[in-house]
């Protein structure tokens, strides 16, 4: 049994996860859920639960096959007062109300859909994204202020050492695998991360840890990083791989400090990583 755990945020983990379904018999995706912006900081701040909306691409992501439910939780109302809203967040954020518990309702979302793992919030407790940027003053608070800065340092939580769900620390501790990114460097990997237990796990666990690397630049974010850039990051926030995968020239390699495989991952048009390319490079680097 081959048993994968993924982190981080948005698109990047979705994609990443269409690609361990493929090899795993056994997943769980610690979402990071510091997003404060769109339909999930609206939810967010509403109803007291961590932003769905990374959690929803990683559910649609993890599901069987394609259905009308796979289909209606991607939908976005363009009108009324739902406008802007997805159907799933809408679901997530019901099941919560109605059964006084998250993680429950993550499991019933997961039935609905059909989901082939776990996926659970990096922490069960709201929190807030800041960032100490080079030359200025003080921090910066909120995902989408961090996600609009350069020159970032490092990243932390308000509050500082808030609580991850036992499952994701069961997970980490049982893992083969564990395959971080690709996705937004600081505002959805580092945001994991940055939960103090989840970090003290990653380091204890004996699972080997990939690190996906992203397939261009994200502006303003990680303007002039090179995959070495990436992995430093990583370090400077306690987390250290054992291995990064990369796209040929589509980033500098720049001055690695783990081992680095090269191969063919992006999609034909180039704007997304190949889930069958990136499968396959994950499976031969499992255990």
């Amino acid at each position: 049994m081959t048993r994968v755990v993924a982190i981080g945020g948005g698109h990047g983990l979705a994609a990443t996860l269409e690609a361990v379904r493929r090899y795993a018999d056994d997943i769980c995706a610690i979402v990071s859920v510091a997003d404060d912006g769109g339909s999930s900081g609206r939810l967010r701040a509403d109803f007291g639960i961590p932003p769905p909306g990374d959690i929803r691409r990683c559910l649609v992501a993890l599901a069987g096959s394609e259905s009308l439910w796979t289909e209606a939780f991607e939908h976005r109302f363009d009108a009324g007062e739902l406008e802007g809203h997805a159907f799933g967040n809408l679901v997530i954020a019901g099941l919560a109300d109605a059964t006084g518990d998250f993680s429950a309702a993550l499991e019933e979302a997961g039935r609905l859909l059909g989901a082939v793992g776990r996926v659970v919030p990096a922490t069960v407790e709201p929190v807030v994204l800041k960032a100490v940027v080079r030359g200025t003053e003080g921090t910066i608070e909120g995902q989408v202020a961090v996600g609009n800065a350069s020159r970032i340092v490092g990243v932390s939580l308000v509050p500082a050492d808030p609580r991850p769900p036992p499952a994701a620390l069961e997970a980490l501790a049982g893992a083969d695998q564990v395959v971080i990114g690709p996705g937004s460097l600081f505002t959805s990997i580092l945001a994991a991360v940055a939960v103090p237990a989840l970090r003290d796990a990653l380091a204890v666990t004996a699972a080997r840890k990939v690190y996906v690397c992203n397939l261009r630049e994200q502006h303003p974010e990680t303007t002039g990083y090179d995959v070495a850039a990436h992995v430093d990051a990583l370090a400077a926030h306690g987390l250290d791989v054992d291995v990064v995968l990369y796209h040929p020239e589509a980033l500098p390699v720049g001055k690695l400090t783990v081992p680095g495989v090269e191969v063919p991952l992006a999609r034909s048009d180039g704007l997304g990583h190949d889930p069958a390319r990136l499968a396959a490079a994950l499976h031969g680097l499992v255990g």
